[in-house]
């Protein structure tokens, strides 16, 4: 994933399987700029850690905003009364003023108390004493935003963990209408598959199409691909489509083809050098892309040479600026859409 090599899906689907062993670290540091995984965490200590007939007197839940260092530490010294563990949940927690004088406690917690501290698409300082206490002691999870060209994989492997195979036009048609939030991703997931047949095992393309609402013929995934082709005609009546969309955002247009349009400058770079590369040399050049997809990317790197992918590029800087504003741009984001793929057509 990114900024992390640690596979953070995995350490945490480990961290939830010994919690609901009763197996706990002593503190928890849940962060990142993605909450997905962090929350999962908390909700399974949550739900794990102390029973029901003793929540009310050994499990306090606060926020960030409403407690101070001092008082989590006072109540995480507190000892659980008549049971084995007080459970002590702060969220929010980069709300919270001064959360570097939780550095002592974390160096020394009390082995009756399980401390969670769960911030929310934020981070503690890595250099700082508190986040080092925590790491040396107790269990950190660090959650990353994916990249968009992550997401796909991710979705892919999310279904397979749910004993689902998801087509690899289903993922990236499924990642483009989600986008990013794994949580939302999740969501749609729950009501697609309340929805398949029962017994079903593989999503198609269709069944996105029928539960998620998005059509696959209008999408930046299919305007991607047919400009890969340079199927003129196809492509512009996309861009146009999903220009006079309600939901249509530029900057998200541009930068799914800043990706796709990189992996093709990358690509050429690597044939420019070698007409026969390895499999090893041919992922890392097109890294996200399903092998499925080598075909239309082999189709593309002819289509866009170095030269011409590099103007491809070019022209999508261009456009992003433009997108956003830039230059007083006065054409409709569904207009400068339309231009953007003539232009790139004509590359």
């Amino acid at each position: 994933m990114a900024k992390s090599s640690v596979n953070v899906g995995a350490q945490c689907a480990q961290i939830v399987e010994d919690v609901r062993k009763g197996v706990f670290s002593p503190v928890y540091l849940l962060m990142g700029d993605e909450p997905y995984y962090p929350e999962l965490v908390c909700d399974a200590i949550l739900a794990h850690c102390i029973p029901e007939e003793e929540k009310d007197f050994n499990e306090t839940v606060c926020y960030g905003s409403e407690v101070t260092a001092a008082q989590v530490v006072t109540a995480a010294r507190r000892f659980p009364m008549m049971a084995e563990r007080q459970l002590v949940v702060v969220k929010e927690a980069q709300m919270m003023k001064g959360i570097e004088d939780l550095a002592l406690y974390c160096a020394e917690p009390l082995d009756s108390t399980v401390l969670v501290i769960l911030m929310h698409k934020a981070s503690a300082d890595k250099r700082k004493a508190f986040y080092k206490s925590v790491q040396k002691i107790g269990t950190v999870v660090d959650s990353p935003a994916l990249r968009d060209y992550e997401i796909p994989g991710w979705i892919q492997s999310y279904y397979a963990s749910r004993g689902l195979q998801i087509e690899p036009q289903a993922a990236e048609l499924l990642g483009e209408s989600a986008g990013t939030e794994l949580s939302t991703l999740v969501v749609e997931t729950d009501k697609l598959t309340k929805n398949l047949p029962e017994g079903a095992t593989r999503v198609t393309v269709a069944d996105i199409e029928r539960n998620v609402g998005v059509s696959r013929q209008f999408s930046i995934f299919e305007l991607t691909r047919e400009l890969s082709y340079k199927h003129g005609a196809k492509a512009l009546g996309i861009a146009a489509h999903l220009g006079d969309s309600a939901k249509f955002a530029m900057p998200m247009a541009v930068s799914a083809l800043f990706t796709h349009f990189s992996r093709i400058l990358r690509y050429g770079a690597l044939l420019d050098r070698d007409r026969h590369p390895s499999p090893e040399d041919k992922a890392r050049a097109l890294a996200g892309v399903n092998p499925y997809f080598y075909r239309e990317y082999d189709a593309a790197v002819r289509n866009y040479p170095v030269r011409k992918a590099m103007a491809a590029v070019s022209l999508l800087c261009e456009y992003d600026y433009l997108g956003k504003g830039g230059d007083g741009a006065a054409a409709s984001p569904g207009e400068l859409l339309t231009e953007l793929t003539a232009k790139l057509l004509n590359l």
